[in-house]
């Protein structure tokens, strides 16, 4: 998993590819609900955070935090694992695409339960998903190194019941990305194909700094959008609005009442 000092390296820049798309921004408001105060988890930039509510963003990486741009929330340099808040300090906290890169999930996820009043809003990934045809056909290793960062929502589930007891409620909703999404993460661009061969497309997506040796299927991609390959398999997808390639929003709305 990367540490603050790998993302000080490879972070440089991401303000100019992770920008909020609307309609997943959209999903993430709903999902906060009535929250007032919301806690950013590995805040990173800045992107997701509402600016209609109190937020107060953490983020371990120097870099990150030095992208944040002028008026953005304030920031607080710290780990998901070791928040530096009295229990219950926020109505809800708020991971964005985050626990990928966290040294422990269990303890992370634990932390942002004791720190939260009502729910913990993450944007995440399921392992079990197929992906989408870039991570299936051309670069595979990405979809093993996912499948083995991401947790399960069973992971999911027994962390915050192991913190909150067995009152919480876990609410999972899928995640469609929209075919000319804003923000540049890994399956922003399945509509455009021809993005994931430019280097300042590849700069923002972390897969592509954790993974060596992607030359060659990225050589693959460029030879099937030359030949019209890629279009023969893939080129009906360009009809839909929307993929889900398995990113989900998980709530969980944690008890009044805590485990011991």
């Amino acid at each position: 998993m990367l540490t603050s000092a790998v993302y000080d390296a490879i972070g440089r820049g991401y303000f100019r590819q992770r920008r909020p798309d609307p309609r997943i921004a959209a999903q993430l408001a709903a999902a906060l609900g009535t929250a007032r105060s919301v806690l950013n988890v590995g805040a990173g930039a800045g992107s997701y955070e509402p600016a209609d509510r109190v937020v107060i963003a953490v983020e371990p990486s120097t870099v990150m935090l030095a992208q944040r741009p002028h008026g953005a929330a304030p920031a607080v340099r710290a780990r998901a694992e070791a928040l530096p808040f009295a229990d219950r300090a926020f109505d809800a906290v708020l991971g964005v695409l985050t626990l990928h890169h966290w040294a422990d999930h269990v303890g992370g996820l634990a932390e942002c339960a004791r720190v939260a009043r009502d729910k913990v809003v993450l944007l995440t990934w399921d392992p079990g998903s197929e992906g989408f045809w870039l991570v299936r056909d051309y670069l595979p290793e990405f979809l093993a190194l996912d499948r083995r960062q991401f947790p399960p929502v069973a992971v999911l589930a027994a962390a915050f019941e192991a913190t909150c007891g067995p009152g919480v409620r876990l609410e999972v909703a899928p995640v469609p990305i929209p075919r000319d999404c804003v923000d540049g993460f890994l399956a922003a661009f399945w509509a455009r194909p021809a993005a994931y061969l430019e280097s300042a497309v590849r700069a923002g997506i972390s897969s592509f700094a954790r993974v060596p040796g992607v030359d060659a299927g990225l050589a693959r991609l460029r030879a099937d959008l030359a030949s019209g390959a890629w279009a023969v398999r893939y080129g009906g997808l360009r009809a839909a609005d929307a993929l889900d390639a398995g990113y989900r929003i998980v709530v969980a709305h944690v008890p009044a009442a805590r485990a011991a």
